[in-house]
């Protein structure tokens, strides 16, 4: 893979172990929190975030999974003509609860936009906070990340790249140029 690592898989476990003590100490009554990944590398970021509370404080969180293909507004723009559906698992109520967005990087706030749109449909909960592994800046709506695990300033025309051992084989994050992209490949 092109670029250069700005993440080695140590510092992603050691920034997802922070960003789950964070979640702890804002959030002290964790019978209220479902932690809900967007597909596809949210979805085991909290699933790791849920393992590493359940270590900490020796309680379950549960974790959910997000498809907001049907919810996105820039499918056209980021170079996808079709969204491809993948299954969505909320696993409980969420009304009145406290819900944690998991996302690997934050960007434009468009996928966290969509995110909120498509967690409408399961319910009103109390609140609703976003946890991103990166945050790269460069927003075109009014999002913020109430959990970050790494600030990475990037040019626009830059690329982050996050790789987890569930999805791709490896834990890293890269930050690719135009040119490092391998021929066919589109931003996501």
């Amino acid at each position: 893979m092109n670029g250069h690592v700005i993440l080695s898989a140590e510092d992603i476990r050691r920034a997802v172990r922070r960003v789950a003590h964070e979640i702890i100490e804002r959030n002290r009554d964790l019978g209220t929190i479902v932690l809900v990944g967007l597909r596809t590398r949210g979805v085991p970021l909290a699933e790791r975030l849920a393992a590493a509370i359940a270590e900490f404080e020796g309680q379950q969180v549960p974790v959910g999974s997000l498809d907001i293909g049907l919810y996105r507004d820039d499918l056209a723009h980021i170079g996808v003509g079709r969204a491809r559906i993948k299954p969505t698992d909320v696993p409980t109520d969420i009304e009145g609860k406290t819900i944690v967005l998991v996302d690997d990087v934050l960007f434009t706030g468009r996928s966290i936009r969509a995110a909120l749109d498509a967690l409408a449909d399961f319910g009103r909960p109390a609140a609703i906070q976003l946890a991103a592994l990166v945050d790269r800046g460069h927003r075109e709506l009014p999002i913020r990340a109430d959990y970050v695990g790494k600030n990475i300033p990037t040019s626009m025309h830059e690329d982050v790249r996050v790789r987890l051992q569930e999805t791709d084989g490896a834990d890293e994050v890269r930050i690719q140029k135009p040119a490092d992209r391998p021929a066919g490949e589109v931003e996501q």
